[in-house]
């Protein structure tokens, strides 16, 4: 029988500008129509970096060319459209490859709201990079005019730096189960959703961060019954030792040894960690659960449990 599977896809399979998400994309449907193929359902989550920055980047330019004109764009906004524009692409390139595999099946993207508390602490301490790299003066000016934070990033520029809450529950949950319930393929959660705070009534107000991700595609697949989560990365499986002579690959991981690991140090923060936890996660949150972290083209045989690094009780 085929299982439910929710995949959170990496930058690596989206790109990080227009050209390159219109290719990559491409890659990207092939790999996740070889599933669907083999009669698994199929919910898509992804991360949206480096395309919400550049576009918090073009509505600050914007206004600062007419501040009449245009007003400042909050951060939740550009989350959405970021949302909007890979959602576009994805399910064009997914219905296109299905269609050539004769296969009639329809996808729809779904403007995801993600509920977070206000008094996370992250909101104190901001840590996700987004937007593109910049110079020292380019990130002082927007330092100067808009408040931003702003981090050196590993010699290679400076980034600004957003809060990175921890995701709640989903708004549209039974919007998405009713899509995926009546046999569709779904684009949810992009960009670890739209962050938002429920306030008086049933008002929702956006928030000005970026969820991680891989904790949204988490909750997400908790919340659909997911029997699997695919994390997507640019590794075919989680390494200790990482980049060292004594690195070893890991083919199985309970949550037991992962959290051993995690308090080793052994994944990199903002990079392999949040991974682990969010498949370590999903794995406890239900018996029969589990998570799988490997390579984009390496997830139809990470299925069969050929290859990748699973995480299961």
């Amino acid at each position: 029988m085929g299982k439910r599977i929710v995949i959170a896809l990496g930058g690596n399979a989206l790109g990080s500008n227009l050209p390159e998400q219109m290719l990559a994309v491409k890659k990207t449907a092939k790999a996740i129509a070889d599933l669907i193929e083999e009669g698994h359902e199929v919910i898509i989550s992804h991360g949206n970096g480096p395309q919400v920055g550049m576009i918090q980047r073009a509505m600050t330019e914007l206004t600062r060319s007419d501040p009449e004109k245009y007003i400042p764009c909050p951060l939740s906004v550009c989350v959405a459209m970021s949302q909007g524009y890979i959602g576009y692409d994805l399910q064009n390139a997914l219905r296109e490859e299905l269609l050539d595999r004769g296969i009639q099946k329809g996808v729809a993207t779904v403007l995801t709201q993600v509920l977070v508390d206000e008094q996370d602490p992250a909101f104190q301490h901001p840590t996700k990079p987004i937007g593109a790299f910049m110079t020292k003066a380019e990130a002082d000016r927007l330092i100067a005019e808009r408040g931003y934070q702003v981090v050196e990033d590993a010699g290679r520029g400076y980034r600004r730096v957003v809060a990175s809450p921890m995701p709640q529950g989903i708004v549209e949950i039974d919007t998405i189960h009713a899509l995926v319930d009546r046999g569709l393929v779904v684009v949810a959660c992009g960009g670890g959703g739209i962050p938002v705070f429920a306030t008086q009534g049933h008002h929702l107000k956006g928030a000005a961060a970026v969820i991680d991700k891989d904790f949204a595609s988490c909750k997400l697949a908790e919340q659909v019954d997911a029997d699997c989560l695919i994390i997507l990365t640019a590794v075919e499986k989680v390494a200790v030792h990482f980049g060292k002579p004594d690195q070893q690959w890991l083919s199985e991981l309970t949550p037991e040894l992962a959290d051993r690991l995690i308090a080793q140090g052994e994944f990199a923060p903002g990079s392999m960690l949040p991974k682990v936890q969010a498949a370590v996660a999903f794995a406890r949150s239900k018996p029969g659960r589990t998570a799988l972290i490997t390579l984009l083209e390496k997830a139809k045989e990470g299925i069969a449990g050929h290859t990748g690094t699973r995480i299961h009780l």
